[in-house]
């Protein structure tokens, strides 16, 4: 393209170059500037509370509830966070809310951002480079997820026990930053097993029917097929899904201990005779959303002090 038709577009208020300019060319991130927009955009978020939160979470499709019932509560778009990504999945509030559940501070992600939006790994994982240098030493992941496991029915929470990384990409990928972590982290357990533990016994104590299983994350938008699914139950997967993997990576990096919880709003393709869609997701969250909210606040303070 010539030089000056190349300025021509980047000057032109409808180019998606400029749009991506404006927004300061994130998509360019790599990990040497990561560091320190984590620090900006962390300093920014503690300097609107006095609250200090150890446990961070991220809400997933229909399962933002939980955040709407915190007290002493500051919410801030993400569109306000510098450098945060902007989330534009339907179900997704777009917002972060810190405040108190029991009396515990927490720092709740309503909504993130996927790869299948258009965002490199790195910048998936931003606001979980975010939350841990906010002081958040404790992460509870939360997603929708299909139901591969005939076992699990449609509603069913699952404590995620291990993932399958099919999505092609890795947050860590490019120049390490030694001030996040190492290199090469151990991933032999991603996923806390005493808090798996705790969030089961939680589970017992409430009455309610909580799984374990493995999660495979593919890229997404499109839901996988019946030919896919009979793959992934091949090689392990109890659920499928299009996020979480990205910040769980990241979160491990950083030395953050990591709860993931799935809610089965569907069963994947081929298992019932029916097509998927989202709404059938987001309504499935909406209606279990009681028993969702109900675990969180058990499991949070048996967390709160571990982290104390």
């Amino acid at each position: 393209m010539p030089r000056n038709l190349l300025f021509a577009v980047l000057q032109a208020d409808s180019s998606p170059l400029k749009r991506i300019r404006n927004d300061k060319c994130y998509w360019m991130m790599t990990t040497q500037d990561t560091y320190a927009l984590a620090e900006s955009a962390a300093a920014f978020l503690l300097s609107q509370t006095s609250l200090r939160p150890k446990i961070g979470l991220v809400l997933g499709s229909g399962l933002g509830a939980f955040a709407d019932d915190l007290t002493e509560a500051t919410r801030i778009p993400y569109a306000q966070i510098p450098s945060f990504p902007r989330s534009t999945a339907v179900g997704h509030a777009g917002q972060m809310v810190i405040g108190k559940a029991g009396g515990i501070a927490v720092a709740a992600m309503q909504g993130r951002v996927h790869l299948y939006e258009g965002y490199a790994a790195v910048k998936v994982a931003f606001p979980t480079r975010v939350l841990g240098r906010m002081g958040i030493r404790a992460l509870i992941l939360t997603n929708a997820a299909g139901g591969i496991n005939t076992q699990f029915k449609q509603g069913a929470l699952v404590v995620i026990s291990d993932h399958i990384n099919l999505q092609g990409q890795n947050p860590l990928v490019g120049a390490n930053d030694e001030r996040f972590g190492a290199r090469f982290p151990d991933m032999t357990q991603v996923y806390s097993k005493p808090y798996r533990e705790i969030a089961l016994q939680a589970a017992r104590k409430l009455g309610k029917t909580v799984h374990q299983g493995v999660y495979a994350g593919l890229l997404g938008p499109s839901y996988e097929t019946p030919a896919e699914i009979r793959y992934l139950r091949t090689i392990g997967a109890d659920l499928v899904g299009m996020s979480t993997i990205p910040e769980a990576i990241a979160a491990r990096h950083m030395g953050i201990k990591i709860l993931a919880i799935s809610c089965v709003t569907n069963m994947a393709a081929g298992i019932l005779d029916q097509p998927l869609n989202h709404e059938e997701v987001l309504e499935t969250g909406r209606r279990v959303q009681g028993d969702f909210v109900a675990l969180l606040n058990a499991v949070l303070p048996e967390i709160a002090k571990d982290v104390a």
